[in-house]
């Protein structure tokens, strides 16, 4: 079932999250996202020229909104990923079928239904459960930036799907998702850093284990959505707070409290009952964004 591979991708993103704690200390959240990028870039560059294929489209604009509100959202991503623990970080990105299903619905202009408002509200409830810690710790900021990441990357999938049902090949969304990626992250380094933090070998072979493990979450993701069941993807997609928990105690001892794991729980039921109380909101896409 093509749904399944969301699971791969799952834990392939958890993979990629580990491996950006690994390397918190060394590198800015922009920094992660830049080489993440351009591991990206030249993977699928070097397929392109293998296999002769094509990188002309007719959907530049849905390629650059994708990449642009994508690249936002993996630099904030990353830059929780620096400041908390990797569960919360995650789980926070994954607030995103939340903002989905209030931006189609805000977009498509209908009636926030019942049900609808039910699972928003139970997610912000769940989001407030699970920054409370984060607040207690003097890490509002990097919270907020965490939430803000799972604003962007709904944006970004609405995009995802929009080209996914034009047809476009998953190798040539995640090429310019790459690149876009690639240049807003330098820029966006360049902006607010100013310099570039040297690596060493080891450093560098995280980058490269982080940048392909991103590269095939991204493939197998994109494909999971184009062709798989809206809500049994989205369903599988939490798979990676699952991984991502577990590694955080095994290679990181991240202990969190029982009341931020009662938030993540109640995001995760949230995010699946905003996709089941209206399927066609969760999986439309439109012109606007």
């Amino acid at each position: 079932m093509t749904s399944s591979w969301m699971l791969v991708a799952g834990a392939l993103f958890a993979t990629m999250g580990v491996f950006a704690k690994f390397l918190a200390p060394y590198f800015t959240g922009a920094e992660l996202s830049l080489y993440r990028s351009l591991i990206a870039f030249v993977t699928i560059g070097g397929f392109v020229l293998i296999k002769r294929k094509s990188i002309r489209t007719p959907f530049w604009r849905s390629h650059f909104w994708r990449g642009v509100t994508g690249t936002i959202s993996l630099i904030g991503y990353f830059y929780a990923i620096t400041k908390l623990p990797l569960a919360t970080a995650i789980t926070l990105n994954y607030t995103s079928p939340i903002f989905l299903t209030i931006l189609s619905t805000i977009l498509l202009k209908q009636k926030f239904r019942p049900r609808l408002v039910f699972a928003i509200l139970l997610g912000f409830v769940g989001v407030a459960l699970l920054l409370r810690p984060t607040f207690e710790g003097q890490q509002a900021y990097a919270g907020f930036i965490g939430l803000a990441s799972g604003f962007f990357a709904a944006c970004a999938y609405v995009n995802v799907k929009k080209l996914g049902e034009a047809g476009e090949p998953e190798w040539r969304v995640v090429f310019y998702f790459a690149v876009i990626g690639s240049v807003g992250s330098a820029f966006f380094q360049a902006l607010t850093v100013h310099d570039f933090h040297p690596m060493n070998a080891l450093n560098a072979a995280y980058l490269l284990a982080l940048g392909l493990a991103a590269t095939v979450a991204q493939l197998t993701m994109t494909r999971a959505y184009h062709s798989g069941n809206m809500l049994v993807v989205g369903a599988f997609a939490y798979s990676t707070i699952i991984f991502a928990s577990l590694a955080g105690i095994v290679f990181f001892d991240e202990v969190l409290p029982p009341i931020a794991w009662l938030g993540m729980a109640i995001i995760v039921v949230s995010g699946f009952l905003a996709k089941r109380a209206d399927k066609k909101l969760a999986a439309t896409v439109t012109e606007d964004v």
